[in-house]
């Protein structure tokens, strides 16, 4: 019997059930878990190890200790609790604790897979990911980057499936299908590892030119036009690198002053953000990648569009990592993607409905756009 085709399997992820969906939301930690259901051990003491800690206390649960494979982290505490070797963790919480799998990336080499067999050798029998415990406890955790709970995907079916239509090769179609299913399944066995070339700038789907108009938007501290720069050894066009983030900014500007003075003069910095109108919003300047737009920010920063930014220019190229604003800002540059058509490389992992919605604003203002899906790290 043939497999079903990917667009099949995709319309079948979307015909469950409303209710069948919120049944599992509701379920899947605890069948996973018990009966260590609020005993827990959270294996990643970084980024999304904290933050889980954070929200678990919200909810009066106090994990017993941080598990963590980084050695010099062992026999300290973060944020008051313990990191114990994972050698060490099971030894004194295998038989009394659940372990939940805090790691949202390492180098991009993390697979869920391998840490799953690492605790289950050592003797831990319930292993579970982050993600049926966000949402057990939806009302702190989500929305978180491209999680969310499945009833509230699933009634953009039509969207989810037009989207799919507009990949342009078997490896997007495919990337698209696996992005779909975990977002409805947290399946992370069938996400596809990262892709091997520089993030933004993939060779086998455009090449770049001496004259580009480069648009780095969430130019951070300048490491998209570090690779941008190396693959350019005669350039003669123009680069404009949108910072907003004071630390970030300064990280930029520092970086640009390394480089030759032909380059230099044809590098524009600027301390705004891009976004769909000219307005003032609140800002979370942590001085890292994930620095962005927050109702909880503590710095108020202006929002431009960006063709107010870009004036009269005819950009090529436009990069957009702006974690989670990048649909406002393309509508704020409507205008000069639909007058010069430029290469566009947008993130679609910061919000759960990005991966289909920016497609289809982007095929909204052009139908002359082929669209690639590529996953990093």
């Amino acid at each position: 019997m043939s497999q079903p085709s990917l667009e099949d399997q995709l319309e079948g992820l979307l015909s469950e059930p409303i209710i069948s969906a919120m049944d599992r939301e509701r379920n899947t930690f605890d069948e996973l878990a018990t009966p260590f259901n609020n005993s827990l051990v959270l294996f990643g003491a970084g980024g999304m190890g904290r933050k889980t800690l954070a929200e678990l206390r919200q909810v009066g649960i106090e994990p017993l200790v941080f598990a963590d494979n980084n050695a010099s982290l062992w026999g300290y505490k973060v944020e008051g609790v313990s990191v114990f070797s994972p050698q060490a963790a099971a030894q004194q919480f295998a038989d009394r604790a659940a372990v939940v799998v805090t790691i949202w990336r390492a180098g991009g080499n993390h697979r869920l897979e391998h840490t799953r067999q690492q605790l289950l050798a050592l003797g831990c029998s319930k292993v579970v990911s982050f993600g049926p415990l966000f949402w057990k406890y939806a009302d702190i955790f989500l929305p978180y980057y491209a999680i969310d709970l499945p009833h509230r995907l699933l009634p953009q079916a039509d969207q989810i499936v037009r989207a799919f239509g507009l990949w342009a090769d078997g490896a997007s179609r495919r990337e698209y299908l696996a992005q779909v299913r975990w977002r409805l399944q947290l399946d992370f066995d069938s996400l596809p590892s990262p892709v091997a070339h520089a993030q933004y700038f993939p060779d086998n789907v455009f090449s770049l030119s001496e004259d580009e108009v480069f648009v780095d938007c969430g130019a951070y501290d300048g490491d998209s036009l570090r690779v941008f720069v190396e693959r350019q050894p005669s350039f003669r066009g123009s680069i404009f690198a949108i910072e907003p983030d004071p630390g970030n900014l300064k990280a930029l500007k520092r970086y640009v002053a390394t480089l030759p003075a032909s380059w230099r003069e044809q590098i524009k910095v600027f301390p705004w953000a891009v976004g769909a109108r000219r307005e003032s919003v609140r800002f979370s300047a942590t001085g890292l990648a994930s620095a962005g737009i927050s109702s909880t920010g503590t710095l108020e920063i202006e929002t431009l569009p960006l063709d107010d930014v870009l004036h009269n220019m005819r950009p090529t190229f436009i990069k957009m990592d702006i974690e989670g604003a990048e649909y406002d800002a393309l509508l704020g540059a409507r205008r000069s993607i639909e007058n010069a058509l430029p290469i566009l490389a947008i993130c679609v992992y910061h919000q759960p409905d990005h991966l289909w919605r920016i497609p289809l604003l982007i095929q909204s203002f052009s139908d002359q756009y082929r669209f690639f899906l590529r996953p990093y790290n």
